[in-house]
């Protein structure tokens, strides 16, 4: 972000400007650029010299809170936009879904709603593997689900 001139070098230039002094000239006697100097007079010709305030407001997460969001969501794709919000909310920023959703858009990424199944958690699959190892062996064969009796064949 560029620094801001005070108001007594704007009006320096200025007045030094109207002594017919070039842009160049004005910029190795205060120590300023030469472009800088130019933008100060066109700003002055139409009858200011302030800065104005930049349009729009200012973000509300940091690039540090946008690395973190963009951090869980590339090691944990299923997260949702409200785990999202809620992790903010414990560093201390206070957004919207819609404010996530944007800040993983302008980083590249789409958010979209989650299923309405869910995935299974660890332990119902832990529960499936163990039912499946169970009946998977018997006294040393290996049976091919639904049709036990058909295709068994010694391990």
């Amino acid at each position: 972000m560029a620094r801001e001139l005070c108001k007594d070098i704007r009006d320096t230039i200025v007045d030094l400007h109207k002594a017919g002094m070039g842009f160049r000239t004005i910029g190795k006697q205060l120590g300023e650029k030469a472009t800088t100097v130019g933008a100060i007079i066109r700003k002055w010709k139409f009858k200011m010299t302030v800065n104005l305030p930049q349009s729009g407001a200012p973000c509300k997460i940091s690039p540090r809170g946008a690395s973190m969001i963009m951090r869980k969501v590339r090691d944990q794709p299923r997260t949702t936009r409200q785990d999202l919000v809620n992790d903010l909310k414990r560093a201390g920023t206070t957004v919207s879904k819609k404010t996530i959703s944007n800040t993983l858009r302008r980083h590249g990424l789409k958010s979209c709603s989650a299923h309405k199944v869910p995935l299974l958690k660890p332990a119902p699959v832990q529960a499936r593997l163990k039912f499946a190892n169970d009946h998977q062996r018997r006294n040393g064969r290996r049976s091919c689900g639904l049709m036990r009796q058909k295709c068994s064949f010694l391990v």
